[in-house]
């Protein structure tokens, strides 16, 4: 006979694993996404002109294109005709008004040494390094670069573009040589962008109010009558320092979260910690917390990664709603090598066991050029994991030719199958950590989203671990949960 303590031990993990969680994503709440909610930054002064924004820059005298000589590491030139990597900049907001600029090999573009010619060759931004940007009153886009030494960069030739230009500044004619059209083709609206954007004088207030208002018990007591299991909280690297987080980013976070956890206990919820932002960024977009696009996150972070993962599991190990921790959103390959990962990935892991046995740990799989399989057999030898995909009928040219019924049939055909290679037997749990009811599909029915939703809830409902939706508030409608459930597209 089966002692009473090991039926109640079996039953627990049976209830645990029942059924697949149906869970959702509470983007944009700790981890600034500027899409899902832009009027967030219509406080910033120059919101256009934010941390990671790409231009480029054309001089009116000469027409044609600012760019870094084989795109950084030497001379700036003013000779170039049709705009391309070399000839676009990475800006970094020092203010309002000052900022640094960054080319494609991630030098910065400064004075050299000795002389007032512009080179790309440092690797750190300082006071040579700096402009101050003057923006003309009636057209933006134009614009002046004034130096540290006071005078304004200007295209003399094609090969001569220095910072001595000491003429009249009010003056805007096209035959003047200080005289650039800025042309904005990128932008990021993250943490960084949005806490940098504001400064530290109003970026506390703002971000504080947008935590205390944005997710509150009420949107889990929501939840949780809409059969929501759990939640996934995105969170970015700097929580692990908080109430003093490294500038630009705020502190507070951590309290939210901790707010999260009591919310999501009050109604019986699941919780799930998402390493969304890692130091470096681990992809490059803006919703890892990336000041200017570039994806430098790698085996030199790692230590301070695994240091964050370890904080979070110390802190909520022993909570009730505590279920698991996700060690890395969305790595991106190739920059981000499978040894490279899977030694993070170890190191992460043995980093929760050490305060819990139970909670399950989320391994994402690469996206990019990567075999979605790759993960399997390393996670295999790891106990209670789970690989996490995220499936969109987005972000790929093939969707925007699809029909309503080819979007459908491609979620019970190729999604379906997608989702059998990542669910074997014997291995890790199966996850599809995002995915939305929003296409391309331009004026589709009521009908049509239902079916969308309704054959994405059938197919990613065989995922062992279940499913989160992203997200639960954004401004666009069908990327919405709340909005979905409550305008009868999903039904759960």
């Amino acid at each position: 006979m089966v002692s009473y303590p090991y039926l109640l031990l079996a039953f627990c993990f049976t209830v645990s694993l029942a059924q697949p969680f149906k869970t959702v994503n509470l983007g944009n709440w700790l981890v600034t996404e500027g899409w899902m909610d832009p009027s967030r930054f219509d406080g910033i002064t120059n919101k256009d002109l934010l941390d990671g924004t790409r231009v480029q820059l054309k001089s009116t005298k000469l027409q044609k294109y600012l760019r870094a000589e084989n795109g950084g590491g030497t001379s700036l030139l003013g000779d170039s005709s049709i705009p391309s990597d070399w000839e676009t900049f990475r800006l970094w907001r020092i203010n309002d008004t000052y900022f640094n600029l960054r080319v494609l090999n991630k030098q910065f573009v400064g004075l050299e040494t000795q002389g007032n010619k512009l080179v790309a060759v440092s690797n750190a931004a300082g006071g040579p390094e700096t402009f101050h940007i003057i923006r003309n009153t009636d057209d933006p886009n134009r614009v002046r670069f004034q130096a540290l030494n006071g005078l304004f960069l200007q295209a003399q030739s094609e090969t001569s573009v220095t910072a001595d230009y000491a003429g009249n500044a009010t003056v805007w004619e096209d035959s003047d040589p200080s005289v650039f059209i800025i042309t904005i083709v990128g932008t990021l609206q993250g943490e960084y962008q949005i806490t940098n954007g504001y400064g530290p004088d109003k970026a506390p207030q703002v971000l504080r109010e947008h935590w205390n208002t944005y997710i509150t018990s009420e949107d889990f007591k929501f939840l949780s009558s809409n059969n929501i299991d759990g939640v996934r909280i995105p969170v970015g690297w700097w929580i692990v320092h908080d109430p003093t987080p490294p500038k630009p980013f705020v502190g507070g976070s951590l309290q939210a979260l901790d707010n999260a956890f009591t919310w999501a206990e009050q109604y019986g919820m699941k919780v799930i910690v998402d390493l969304h932002a890692a130091q470096g960024s681990q992809n490059g977009n803006e919703h890892s917390a990336t000041r200017d696009g570039f994806q430098e996150w790698g085996d030199s972070y790692t230590p301070d990664t695994v240091a964050v993962i370890d904080f979070l599991a110390a802190r909520y190990a022993n909570r009730k709603g505590f279920t698991a921790i996700a060690l890395l959103n969305e790595p991106m390959a190739p920059g981000i090598t499978l040894d490279t990962l899977t030694k993070y990935y170890q190191a992460g892991y043995e980093a929760v066991r050490k305060y819990t046995q139970t909670a399950y740990v989320i391994l994402s799989n690469r996206l990019g050029p990567a075999d979605p399989t790759e993960l399997l057999s390393f996670a295999s030898t790891l106990n209670r994991v789970v690989i996490d995909v995220h499936y969109y009928n987005l972000f790929w040219d093939g969707f925007t030719k699809m029909t309503a019924q080819q979007n459908i049939d491609f979620i019970y055909n190729s999604r379906s199958n997608d989702l059998r290679k990542v669910t074997i037997e014997n291995g890790p749990l199966s996850y599809v950590g995002e995915w939305t009811a929003e296409w391309y599909v331009q004026g589709a029915s009521t009908e049509d989203y239902q079916n969308f939703a309704k054959a994405q809830l059938e197919v990613f409902g065989r995922a062992t671990f279940g499913w989160a939706y992203w997200a639960y508030r954004c401004v666009v409608p069908h990327w919405s949960l709340r909005w979905n459930i409550e305008n009868n597209i999903i039904h759960l």
